[in-house]
């Protein structure tokens, strides 16, 4: 049985030797990654797949310490997104800011923004608290799309950025962001640890009880709201420079579900599962997108679409498909890829009893 004598014992990072060893590796693997992409195919993904994977896992793991770890439903982190995309892109581009100023300048605006949606929250709950999410999250692209300063309907260019007087490639920005990742995943293991996610843990409860405890709902409710938008925003100013282009039609309400269906599909109150949810979903949404070039099924796919279906129709294949893998997953594992994962670890430490 695993039983924690201490408090520090509790928060500290690497629990045993296995997971040091374990995490020891998969830098590793994070470190030579491009190397293996650009060698061998790598599971036939590209520099930029694996960058667009890492900002949605850190945009799910905002989501998370919302949604998992406080109880808190959003529809409206496209948003969130969209903040801190365009407020990334203005402060390098007609601010002249530094662009590693910008980015957590960036989530910060977006951390002000989901403190604001947080205080008229405080009196919703379940489907009530989705609507008035989605609201924010429609208002926020409506106001961009009518505003000149942001580009309007057109969207906005970001400027292209330089390092050691070297135009950066999709290779810099990889291991760039992959940095930001690991720092933003670290911060929200130690958060749950702290007083800060115990409140968090008791509100998602039971927040009648927590509030009988002394914790402050207000505070924390919006807090958690707060957070959750500083890492979405981190993940919106990256998205920005990774594309090249931003357009306010990009941040739309599938979007939203999308990050939401990330956490559910990667586990609930799982930092990891979040981080594996993005990885599953972005990967598959992109592949799927091409499901022509699948051998020999996507000829299939082909052959279907040209009977049945109109000539669009094969994008819509894609997303049966995509939708598809989300219900089959949440039927038969509800606590997601973290559900599975458990159930392994479970299966290997009993064996062979």
């Amino acid at each position: 049985m695993d039983i924690k004598r201490g408090y520090y014992e509790d928060i500290e990072l690497f629990k045993s030797r296995t997971i040091l060893i374990t995490t020891i590796f998969f830098f590793t693997f994070l470190g030579f990654l491009p190397w293996l992409i650009k060698k061998y195919h790598f599971l036939g993904l590209s520099i930029y797949i694996v960058n667009l994977i890492t900002i949605h896992a850190i945009v799910a793991i905002g989501l998370n310490i919302l949604v998992g770890y406080t109880g808190q439903i959003s529809l409206g982190h496209a948003g969130f997104f969209a903040i801190g995309a365009f407020v990334g892109v203005i402060l390098v581009s007609k601010l002249k800011i530094p662009f590693f100023i910008s980015i957590p300048f960036a989530g910060f605006i977006s951390s002000l923004f989901g403190f604001l949606l947080g205080l008229p929250a405080l009196r919703l709950k379940g489907p009530y608290l989705a609507i008035a999410t989605l609201g924010f999250g429609m208002t926020i692209t409506t106001i961009i799309k009518h505003t000149e300063f942001f580009g309007g309907r057109m969207g906005i260019q970001a400027p292209k950025l330089f390092l050691f007087g070297s135009q950066m490639k999709d290779i810099h920005y990889y291991y760039m962001i992959v940095l930001i990742a690991i720092i933003l995943t670290i911060a929200a293991i130690k958060l749950t640890k702290t007083r800060i996610g115990r409140a968090f843990i008791a509100i998602r409860d039971s927040d009648i009880a927590a509030e009988a405890m002394g914790v402050n709902l207000t505070y924390y409710k919006t807090l958690a709201f707060a957070i959750s938008a500083f890492y979405t925003g981190i993940g919106g100013a990256l998205y920005a420079f990774i594309l090249g282009f931003i357009n306010p039609e990009s941040f739309h309400l599938i979007m939203s579900i999308t990050f939401l269906a990330m956490v559910v599909v990667g586990g609930l109150g799982s930092i990891m599962g979040s981080i594996s949810g993005a990885a599953l979903m972005t990967y598959l949404d992109i592949k799927l997108q091409a499901i022509q070039d699948i051998p020999r099924i996507g000829s299939l796919f082909l052959d279907f679409s040209q009977k049945y279906m109109n000539v669009a129709g094969l994008s819509n294949v894609a997303i049966i498909i995509y939708g598809l893998i989300m219900i089959l997953i949440i039927l038969f594992e509800p606590l997601g890829i973290f559900g599975f994962w458990i159930r392994c670890k479970r299966y290997w430490k009993t064996w062979p009893f």
